[in-house]
């Protein structure tokens, strides 16, 4: 990749990130996500089959249309501004939080499925509050950090192919008796985009927390996150809990089938508070991600110049 066009790319994330933080949302029905979504749901109509080929057709297929319909948005920034969502999941995330401040656990169950896919009828406030926390943990590098690090790689491409494979993965990468098979390759090719992204946020948590967890925070990465089924949301997870001095994981339940996730972390369960702390913590995520693709457009076009 020319320095050129690093530098540009760069300084697209970096406008990308600001914009989608000050721009008004586009409303669901016209997202290009959301169209993106109906369109696959077609596709899986015509292709489903109960095996993995079937499955790897249809990945292929939504990652071209991903990456087509990114390059169509024109510019890295204007295609990162669409395909990251971190304010609007700090938002609803607040918007729990605040529910759990005022004592209304109901109105807080009624809100988390809109963050979880998990079952909040029998959560008490820290079983939901542990659910808001590890979800934006989470969704942090889905909906920010991925995104970025893919339009830093591939531009308004690769952001839209990011973009495509994971939500391809929120559609059809479950372990039931329909996806078993049809969803696995959108399930690996999901944890395959996220693997570097994960990790980067990871790094940034511990230079983010408060010295005296930072060794805590390696640990849990280290430690616990590997037991976790996902190889991805287990480290953002568990880089949350010990910055935050709080454990995550547990017994949960989706719909009818129950799950023992692992102890991420050694503090308390969190509390309604935590979550205010885990929305901060996300924000100065972004922040540092915005400064560090502003910085290598900077400094890449600087690098550029001198060797004219």
């Amino acid at each position: 990749m020319s320095r050129r066009r690093t530098a540009a790319r760069a300084r697209g994330t970096a406008l990308g990130l600001v914009l989608a933080q000050v721009v008004p949302p586009v409303p669901d029905r016209a997202h290009p996500v959301a169209r993106f979504g109906a369109l696959m749901t077609e596709v899986e109509a015509v292709l489903w089959q109960d095996d993995r080929d079937a499955g790897i057709r249809y990945v292929a297929t939504g990652a071209l249309v991903g990456a087509v319909g990114g390059r169509l948005l024109g510019s890295t920034a204007a295609a990162v501004s669409v395909t990251t969502a971190g304010r609007q999941l700090r938002d609803v995330a607040t918007t729990i939080g605040a529910h759990l401040e005022g004592g209304d656990l109901e109105a807080a169950r009624a809100a988390l499925p809109s963050l979880v896919g998990r079952d909040p009828s029998g959560l008490d406030e820290a079983g939901v509050a542990a659910a808001v926390v590890e979800s934006v943990a989470e969704n942090t590098v889905d909906a920010v950090y991925a995104p970025a690090l893919w339009a830093l790689a591939g531009g308004a491409a690769g952001t839209g192919l990011y973009r495509a494979l994971n939500t391809m993965d929120a559609m059809v990468g479950h372990r039931d008796d329909r996806y078993e098979r049809f969803g696995w390759a959108a399930a690996k090719a999901d944890d395959l985009a996220n693997l570097v992204p994960a990790r980067l946020l990871a790094l940034c948590v511990v230079a983010l927390a408060p010295a005296e967890r930072r060794a805590e925070t390696v640990r849990a990465i280290r430690e616990d996150a590997p037991a976790h089924p996902s190889p991805n949301a287990g480290v953002a997870e568990a880089a949350f809990a010990g910055a935050l001095g709080v454990s995550l994981g547990g017994p949960l339940r989706y719909g009818d089938r129950p799950e023992d996730r692992p102890v991420l972390g050694t503090g308390d369960r969190p509390g309604a508070g935590d979550i205010a702390r885990a929305v901060r913590l996300a924000e100065h995520a972004e922040l540092v991600l915005i400064g560090a693709m502003a910085a290598i457009g900077l400094l890449t076009s600087r690098r550029r110049r001198r060797r004219r």
